[in-house]
């Protein structure tokens, strides 16, 4: 499919079907979901279905991690008339910050940071990332926002495996995602019926 074609009938999360399968090796996550955003109406209709659980009264900001959670954070800040609050990699603010350890889906030792005096008690946060594997990024953005005393409100990602990661993040944390029922066992097995449609 087109990037850019949209079907007339846009089903429920009709724009999954453009992203793009690994084919550079393993080290590399298992595909691409950044083809969806090439189309205007599958990043509108991406951030609509991420956005419904929250309420602009529920969220003071929109915290994003580095890297492809920036682009998400940022359309759902804009959405919702939000701030965006960028989480990055360690060692690329040259402010005061806090920093995080952490592990990724490669399972490699890792550190994100947030520049200090922004997250405060009382300040409502909406964490978004692309894609949450094995949760542990997301779980340790959590912990660096409450631990600078901010309220996480909620988690949303284009998808949440049912990993152990992710699953705590569901039983814990109000969340979205723009998988359908039926796809989340294709979404856990890393593998999408809708990869054979598309064009090398």
């Amino acid at each position: 499919m087109d990037p850019l074609t949209v079907p007339q009938n846009r089903e429920n999360g009709w724009y999954l079907s453009l992203m793009a399968p690994n084919t550079k090796g393993p080290k590399f996550a298992w595909l691409d979901p950044s083809r969806l955003y090439c189309s205007s109406q599958a990043l509108s209709d991406c951030v609509q279905d991420l956005i419904k659980p929250f309420q602009k009264a529920d969220v003071d900001l929109v915290a994003g991690i580095e890297a492809m959670g920036f682009i998400l954070g940022s359309a759902v800040a804009t959405t919702l008339g939000k701030g965006f609050l960028a989480i990055r990699k360690a060692g690329n603010l040259c402010v005061e910050t806090k920093t995080q350890e952490y592990s990724d889906y490669s399972s490699k030792g890792k550190f994100m940071e947030v520049r200090t005096g922004v997250l405060k008690p009382g300040l409502r946060v909406l964490i978004v990332d692309q894609w949450i594997e094995t949760g542990g990024t997301m779980k340790a953005a959590v912990k660096l926002v409450e631990n600078l005393g901010a309220t996480v409100v909620g988690v949303a990602a284009v998808a949440i495996e049912n990993s152990k990661g992710g699953k705590w993040i569901k039983e814990n944390y109000r969340y979205s995602h723009c998988v359908p029922k039926e796809l989340q066992s294709q979404i856990d097995s890393h593998y999408l019926d809708s990869f054979k449609n598309l064009s090398p």
